[in-house]
């Protein structure tokens, strides 16, 4: 099943939020199991405190009712009689606090039963001990002595009552520490579920990121690349079985695609039939201009004595305009022919110049050539570019004092051929229409030009994707630079 992408980043998100709100979850829990513990190791601390309280306060009674025993001094009682009151308040908080321990709760009702028996024993050694001091008779606290102090009767009773006292804490102290232990391990799970839990939100979150990114960036990488072909004149189509927000983008591409390429046959089409067009009807034309000569020789041929200069005149001007009209024809044909393919092969830039130099380029001409590279690509183009622009250098060019410059610059991905020359230069408001068929700085009778070089070598450049411009004033030379692709092949 296919996601759309804004449903995937929607499912990332929420995956990543549901392990948020499960870490938050967890270690709020957590954080309540170890405020459970810590309220109860609080609470512990405060049960031995009362403890020690309590059992310090029945010590406390025990030692003021011997120091009245000992002493006969009521005011040891003081202490006594404070316990009396002390005790059971201590008592019924402890009670409180360990209502929830059943053996905790046990141990503190024996230490209660053990003091109240110890009470008793003690109440009535005290009445007996307050009799005798009263009556001046000691025979009644003398039975009492004899029969229950010197029988240790309440020191057994206390004995019973520390060791319940040691019991009850000991009990405390084993379950303080099992709630201690678990303090220690909420402490250590929430630190660890945490971790965990953020560690895998942080890898889920980043996966899931890092895959919808990667995933749509290679579409959109292909994409780009498809594009890329689509402008190189590759007019393929690409696959995307995908159902998001992209797959409308690549039915567009191939659809534009398939129209692009319709449009390209379509127009290859005709261009093919015009330049077939062009091509016979130029043949065509060429056999009445042949007519036209013919017979102007044949004139001439019988009637040369006969004919007045005037007509001898008239005759010229028609051999010069058909002899313009045969060089309009043939660079119709050049022109048409600029389409045609040809094979790349190594071509080596000097040699190609230099043939030219040396057939069309007058003595008197200063050459110059500089730096011509040696490359794979298109010879014949090549070489009617440097043909046509070395000639139109020639052609605007006084024989006296005329100079040619040819080089060229390297540059990543093409070569800047330049051709100067000093001759008549061209006005700046000509330097666009002079590309255009049949534009021409000469007059119209003049044979020399056609108008047609500079279109021809615009229409090579343009197939090879390449650029021509002109750098000239009107009286200072010119100067034609244009660019070619770097090992073409």
């Amino acid at each position: 099943m296919k996601m759309k992408l804004s449903t995937q980043i929607l499912f990332a998100f929420l995956l990543t939020l549901l392990l948020s709100i499960f870490d938050t979850g967890s270690n709020y829990l957590l954080s309540l199991k170890v405020e459970r513990n810590i309220e109860f190791l609080n609470k512990s601390q405060e049960i031995v405190r009362n403890s020690t309280r309590l059992h310090k306060t029945m010590i406390e009674m025990q030692s003021s009712f011997r120091g009245f025993l000992l002493t006969q001094d009521v005011n040891f009682l003081d202490g006594y009689k404070n316990g009396r009151t002390t005790v059971p308040e201590l008592l019924a908080e402890q009670e409180e606090f360990i209502k929830d321990n059943p053996t905790q709760i046990s141990i503190l009702d024996s230490i209660k039963s053990l003091h109240n028996m110890w009470l008793v024993y003690a109440d009535i050694l005290i009445s007996a001990k307050e009799f005798s001091l009263a009556k001046k008779s000691p025979d009644s606290y003398r039975f009492f002595f004899e029969n229950r102090l010197k029988k240790q009767i309440g020191k057994n009773i206390n004995d019973d009552i520390s060791r319940k006292f040691a019991e009850f804490d000991r009990v405390e102290y084993g379950i303080r520490k099992i709630h201690s232990n678990n303090l220690i391990a909420s402490i250590k799970k929430t630190h660890y579920f945490s971790l965990i839990l953020f560690m895998l939100t942080i890898i889920v979150g980043i996966s899931t990121a890092l895959y919808i990114v990667f995933r749509t960036s290679k579409r959109i990488q292909k994409m780009v690349k498809f594009a890329e072909n689509i402008s190189d004149g590759h007019f393929t189509t690409i696959r995307d079985h995908s159902r998001d927000e992209l797959t409308s983008l690549s039915m567009s591409l191939n659809k534009m695609s398939e129209k692009l390429q319709r449009n390209i046959n379509e127009l290859e089409n005709r261009n093919a039939e015009l330049d077939k067009f062009a091509y016979v009807v130029s043949h065509d034309l060429k056999a009445p201009i042949r007519g036209i000569h013919n017979v102007i020789n044949w004139t001439e041929e019988d009637l040369g004595s006969e004919l007045s200069p005037q007509m001898k005149k008239h005759l010229d001007i028609i051999r010069h305009r058909a002899k313009r009209m045969e060089d309009l024809i043939n660079g119709l044909l050049d022109y048409a022919r600029v389409r045609r393919k040809t094979a790349p092969q190594i071509t080596n830039v000097n040699e190609i110049v230099y043939q030219i130099i040396d057939s069309i380029v007058p003595r008197s001409f200063a050459v110059e050539v500089y730096d011509l590279p040696i490359f794979f690509t298109e010879r014949s183009k090549l070489e009617q570019v440097f043909e046509n622009l070395i000639s139109n250098a020639v052609n605007y060019t006084p024989n006296k004092d005329g100079r040619i410059i040819i080089s060229c610059k390297e540059y990543a991905d093409h070569y800047e051929f330049s051709i100067k020359d000093n001759g008549i230069g061209i006005d700046p408001e000509y330097h666009s229409r002079i590309f255009e068929m049949f534009q021409t700085l000469r007059e119209k009778d003049e044979t020399e030009s056609t108008g047609i070089g500079l279109a021809i070598i615009k229409r090579i450049l343009d197939e090879q994707n390449c650029s021509i411009r002109v750098v000239s004033v009107l009286g200072q030379g010119a100067e034609f630079i244009f660019t070619w692709p770097l090992n073409k092949n």
